[in-house]
C-alpha cells in the first residue's frame, strides 16, 4: 500500500456511493433491539420496490441518542427515525418516494445535536466499522501517511505537544509530554498499549468508539508507534464487550492486508503490529500497572511507581499508555493541526470530551462537547433534564474515581481543573445524572461494594478498609447507624484514599467524601432512624 494506492480506494468508494444512503445503527443498544433485523427489512424493502439501484443501506455504529434507538437516518435529507422496528422499513423506504414514513421522527434540532463538536465522533454513526473503505473514504489513515513519509518521529510529538491534548482516561496528563519520555527513553525494544479495560458504572464511551470507528483508535495508536519508536502494540480490552472485540479483530486484519498495519507500513520502513489482549473483568486492570502484569500473562495486580511504564513497563522495556479516547484524538490533530485543536476548550484544557450520559434525564446516549461547556447545558439542554416532571438532584462524574456534584453547581464548566475544585473529576467520561427521589447514601452504599468487590487485596489499606466503611454505610442505610459512623466514615476513608496503592483504592472513597461534602444531611437522618438511639437530642450535634 502507497499513497496513490490509498487515494484510489478513497476515490473508488466516493464514486461507488448512490445517491441516497439509508444508516442503520448496529452498535450494541441498537443491534441487540433488532438491529440487524431492521438493516435486512430496510434491503427487503428497497428491493420490493426497485430501488436498490439509487439507495443503499448502511450498518453504522453509535449514532449518539441511544434512549431512543433503534435509529436509522436518511442522506442526504437528513432525516432520523427513532425506536424503529422491522415493520417500519417498508414505510420508510416509502417514504423515499414521496410516501408517509410510520416510524418516529426525531428532532435534529434538538440541543442534543447542535451543541455537539465531532472530534473523537467524527466518523461515528457514519461509517461501517466492518468495512475498512468507508473509513478510508473519509480519509482514514491519512494521517498515518503523512507521518510516516513527511514527519520525522519528533516533530509528531511536538504538533501532539503544541495541541495541549491531555489524557482522556484519567487525572489529564498532558500526551504530548507522555510520548516525549517514551521516545526520549533508550531501549532495544518500545511498546504502544491502550487502555480499552472500561470498567466504571454508567460509562460507555471506549466501547462506543471501538464499537463504530475502530480503525480511528488504530490509527492513532500507528502514529503514536511512529512517534516514540515501537514495533508492537497491544489493545486490552474487557472480556465483556465481545462486539468491540469482533469489529477490532476484523479491522486489524483488514488494515493488515492493506499494508496499513505489520511490515513495511505504507512501504516504508516502518513495522507496526497490533494484538488483542482480553481482560477478564478485574477492574483493577484499568490501573496500568496491573494491565501491563495481564498482558505480560500474569495475575493482574499493581505494582508501586516509579518506575513509571515509560521508563520500565511491558517486559521492562519503555511503554506508552494512552486510553481509546486519547488515541482517536491523534488523526485530526495531524490532519488538521495542533492549533486548530488547542482553539477548542479552555486554556488548560484543550479540545473536546466525550461523555456517556445515563441515569434520569429524558435523553440518554453518547455526545462529544468542548472543554468548559457548563453542566447544565449538558444535563438540563442536551440531555433534557429529569423526566416526568422531576427535578435533577445532583451529577456524578468519572466514574468509580469521581464525584458528586450537586445541582446548585451545575454551572460548573466541564474542565479538569474546575471538577477537581467541586470534588469530582474528569476521569473517562461517565456522567450519571440522579433526580430527587435518588439516597446519596444509597449511591455510596453501591459505590462502595463495588469497590470491595473489585479491590485484588494486595494492600492491607484498599482491601481491609473499603470492607470497613461498606459495612458502616450498611449500617447506616439499614437504620442501624450510630451517632459517630459519619466521623468513622471520614478518618477510614482519609486512611484508605492516603495509603492503598494503586489509584482503585486511593480513589475507592471518593464516593463517600463527595456525599458527605454535600449531602450530610442524608446521613443525618439514615442514623435518626435508629431505633436503639432512644431519642438522643445530642445527636444531629454529634453527626454534624
Amino acid at each position: 500500500m502507497d499513497s496513490n494506492e490509498l487515494m484510489e480506494i478513497k476515490e473508488a468508494q466516493i464514486a461507488s456511493a448512490k445517491p441516497i444512503r439509508l444508516r442503520c445503527c448496529l452498535a450494541a443498544g441498537c443491534l441487540y433491539s433488532e438491529g440487524e433485523a431492521i438493516k435486512e427489512a430496510l434491503e427487503n424493502a428497497l428491493e420490493e420496490e426497485g430501488l436498490t439501484d439509487q439507495v443503499e443501506v448502511l450498518g453504522v455504529g453509535c449514532m449518539g441518542l441511544c434512549s431512543e434507538g433503534p435509529l436509522v437516518q436518511v442522506d442526504p435529507d437528513g432525516i432520523l427515525y427513532e425506536k424503529v422496528k422491522p415493520s417500519d422499513a417498508r414505510s420508510i423506504v416509502a417514504a423515499l418516494k414521496g410516501g408517509k414514513a410510520t416510524a418516529k421522527i426525531g428532532d435534529l434540532s434538538h440541543p442534543f445535536f447542535t451543541k455537539q463538536v465531532p472530534v473523537v465522533l467524527e466518523n461515528s454513526g457514519k461509517v461501517d466499522p466492518e468495512r475498512i473503505e468507508t473509513y478510508i473514504a473519509r480519509d482514514g489513515y491519512q494521517a498515518l501517511n503523512t507521518v510516516i513519509n513527511e514527519l520525522h518521529p519528533s516533530q509528531v510529538v511536538e504538533e501532539v505537544t503544541k495541541s495541549g491534548l491531555r489524557g482522556r482516561g484519567g487525572a489529564g496528563y498532558r500526551t504530548g509530554l507522555k510520548w516525549e519520555l517514551v521516545a526520549k527513553t533508550p531501549g532495544d525494544r518500545k511498546y504502544v498499549v491502550c487502555n480499552a479495560d472500561e470498567g466504571d458504572p454508567g460509562a460507555f464511551m471506549d466501547r462506543s468508539v471501538l464499537e463504530s470507528d475502530p480503525h480511528r483508535v488504530l490509527e492513532g495508536m500507528a502514529i503514536a508507534a511512529y512517534a516514540v519508536g515501537a514495533n508492537q502494540g497491544y489493545i486490552y480490552v474487557r472480556g465483556e464487550y465481545p462486539l468491540c472485540i469482533k469489529r477490532l479483530q476484523i479491522a486489524i486484519r483488514q488494515a493488515r492486508n492493506l499494508g496499513l498495519l505489520g511490515s513495511a507500513v505504507f512501504d516504508t520502513s516502518f513495522n507496526f503490529r497490533v494484538d488483542l489482549r482480553i481482560g477478564a473483568g478485574a477492574f483493577v486492570c484499568g490501573e496500568e500497572t496491573a494491565l501491563m502484569a495481564s498482558i505480560e500473562g500474569r495475575r493482574g495486580t499493581p505494582r508501586p511507581r516509579p518506575p513509571f511504564p515509560a521508563e520500565s513497563g511491558l517486559w521492562n522495556s519503555p511503554t506508552l499508555i494512552n486510553n481509546v479516547e486519547t488515541y482517536a484524538n491523534i488523526p485530526l490533530i495531524i490532519r488538521k493541526g495542533a492549533a486548530w485543536f488547542s482553539s477548542m476548550g479552555t486554556e488548560r484544557s484543550k479540545g473536546t470530551k466525550v461523555f456517556s450520559l445515563a441515569g434520569k434525564v429524558k435523553h440518554t446516549g453518547l455526545i462529544e462537547v468542548p472543554m468548559g461547556t457548563p453542566l447544565r447545558v449538558i444535563v438540563n439542554e442536551m440531555a433534557g433534564g429529569a423526566p416526568d416532571g422531576g427535578k435533577v438532584k445532583a451529577v456524578y462524574t468519572g466514574g468509580l474515581s469521581g464525584g458528586c456534584i450537586p445541582a446548585e453547581k451545575l454551572d460548573t464548566p466541564v474542565d479538569y481543573e474546575s471538577l477537581v475544585q467541586i470534588g469530582a473529576i474528569m476521569g473517562s467520561g461517565g456522567m450519571i445524572v440522579m433526580d430527587e427521589t435518588d439516597n446519596m447514601v444509597d449511591l455510596a452504599h453501591f459505590f462502595m461494594e463495588f469497590c470491595v468487590d473489585e479491590s485484588c487485596g494486595k494492600c492491607v489499606p484498599c482491601r481491609a478498609g473499603t470492607v470497613q466503611i461498606y459495612r458502616l454505610l450498611d449500617r447506616i442505610l439499614n437504620g442501624m447507624g450510630e451517632d459517630g459512623d459519619i466521623a468513622k466514615l471520614q478518618e477510614l476513608s482519609e486512611m484508605v484514599k492516603s495509603c492503598s496503592l494503586c489509584g482503585l483504592g486511593q480513589s475507592a472513597p471518593n464516593p463517600v467524601v463527595s456525599t458527605l461534602r454535600y449531602y450530610r444531611n442524608e446521613y443525618i437522618e439514615c442514623i435518626h432512624k435508629n431505633p436503639k438511639r432512644n431519642g438522643n437530642k445530642n445527636a444531629v450535634k454529634a453527626a454534624k
